[in-house]
């Protein structure tokens, strides 16, 4: 499979990702917020899902973060409803 080369295609990547990974850890996502300690309660899916985008993407799009702005977006700002020491 040709490594994706435009922004578009690797940010929607990036997003479904994240969207799956919302998806399918919904309680652990709720506890990391409410504790704040999201990124160590997903740390193997996050990183997981980083070396499927990284095996993806072409390196010059990896290196422009748009998988950790997918997961900020998705993980976090979509969860602002959720009470938590961060905010």
């Amino acid at each position: 499979m040709p490594l994706i080369e435009t922004e578009e295609a690797a940010r929607r990547l990036a997003r479904a990702i994240a969207s799956d990974l919302s998806l399918y850890n919904e309680e652990k996502i709720i506890r990391g917020i409410e504790t704040d300690t999201l990124f160590d309660e997903l740390s193997e899916e996050i990183e997981e899902g980083r070396a499927l985008y990284k095996s993806r993407v072409s390196p010059s799009l990896y290196q422009r973060n748009l998988y950790d702005r997918a997961i900020v977006d998705i993980l976090v700002r979509s969860k602002a409803h959720v009470k938590s020491l961060m905010w």
